[in-house]
């Protein structure tokens, strides 16, 4: 007997090893790091020493993306403003969209010219109009990149050339893409185009071509980010959806371009050939009404802030999903945005999922006036019962 399981031991531990060493040479052998990630739920369906810290290149630029779209959303900034560059911006070379010192540019085609060609020039422009220099904009990477909870990224640069102290792992990058194309969708306005030109109506009209050859040839490809220098080598964030599943993949560290889109493919390939997405409830959906005295709406409407989805293997049994809404103590006024509680998914009384949940719309208190002029309302329209 001794024997027999002595056998099983020798034989089954090596084939337990090998079938994952199989798995990760057989998906990306060649890239240093990479994770794929379900962009709704966040789960990690695959990874290869996803918190190595590594030069990730213009990858970097996905911080500075969410920043200058957190602006636009906040009208700090708008879309068809027109800037005026920089010396220091024109100065820049690497990856560029030949940004000439006192040339008048809009907002939306720097955007263009940092999502579809990676532009240094343009970048380090719209550092300076966010931050009024790059350095104090990098500050405001590196807040933000703590604001995630990410612990193995520091940047010292906007753009991502190769600096020492510049890092970060294809976990980080993933949490950055998904942040990206979540919270900021029009991300893939830019990303999602092949071709396009700044400048049109100008003379000195400029061709893009996206750097991502993904969104071509790959279907459902939109986005989202390349990368290369010398000591990151070639990197790659791609999202690509196929009816309501998501995938984002991250490769770093590989030899060439096309090494880079081929391991980046067989990613996306594995998860939408394994995995799919169950949407229990859709973003603004109302799963809850909490009835509420004296003030500008009878009930508030609670919504999640995003879809409630449960990733499933194709290859076992689905299994029956249990809801539950946990709401805060709430105090009006509330905004729409305002965290007010969770959404949390069990399976089998084991949670699973947890997603913010928020208010259809704003709602506050009635004061003595407002309560007032509802009262003559009600008498001016004759619908009074006594």
């Amino acid at each position: 007997m001794k024997k027999v399981i002595l056998f099983l031991v020798l034989f089954l531990v090596p084939f337990f090893v090998l079938a994952e060493e199989s798995h990760e040479s057989t998906l990306i052998p060649s890239a240093s790091s990479g994770v794929l990630m379900e962009a709704s739920t966040g789960e990690i369906v695959f990874s290869k020493d996803m918190y190595m810290e590594v030069p990730v290149a213009s990858m970097t630029k996905m911080v500075a993306q969410i920043l200058i779209l957190e602006a636009i959303r906040d009208q700090t900034i708008s879309w068809d403003d027109i800037v005026t560059v920089s010396q220091n911006a024109a100065d820049m070379g690497g990856s560029q969209i030949y940004l000439s010192a006192g040339e008048k540019i809009s907002i939306r085609d720097l955007m263009k010219g940092i999502s579809m060609a990676s532009a240094n020039d343009a970048t380090v422009m719209m550092a300076e109009v966010l931050g009024g220099s790059e350095k104090e904009f990098v500050n405001m990477m590196n807040r933000k990149v703590k604001e995630l909870g990410l612990e193995h990224t520091h940047f010292v640069n906007s753009t991502g050339l190769d600096e020492e102290g510049h890092y970060s792992c294809s976990y980080d990058m993933a949490v950055i893409a998904r942040e990206l194309i979540t919270k900021y969708p029009e991300i893939l306005e830019f990303s999602s185009v092949y071709e396009d030109y700044l400048r049109e109506d100008t003379e000195n009209k400029f061709w893009l071509v996206n750097t991502n050859k993904l969104v071509r040839f790959y279907e459902g490809a939109d986005g989202l980010k390349t990368g290369h220098t010398d000591a990151a080598k070639y990197c790659l964030a791609a999202t690509a959806k196929k009816d309501d599943l998501r995938f984002i993949a991250i490769v770093l560290g590989e030899e060439n371009s096309n090494i880079r889109n081929q391991e980046t493919m067989n990613l996306l390939d594995y998860g939408f050939q394994n995995y799919n997405i169950k949407i229990l409830k859709e973003k603004g959906e109302v799963i809850k009404k909490v009835s509420v005295d004296k003030a500008s709406e009878d009930s508030i409407y609670i919504v999640p802030v995003e879809d409630v989805g449960v990733l499933e293997e194709k290859s076992k049994k689905n299994s029956k999903y249990t809801i539950d809404v946990k709401l805060n103590k709430i105090k009006l006024p509330v905004k729409k945005g305002d965290v007010v509680g969770k959404v949390i998914v069990k399976d089998d009384q084991k949670k699973i999922r947890e997603v913010d949940v928020t208010t259809r719309s704003n709602v506050y208190r009635y004061q003595y006036l407002d309560l007032l002029l509802e009262e003559i309302k009600i008498i001016l329209s004759g619908d009074i019962s006594y």
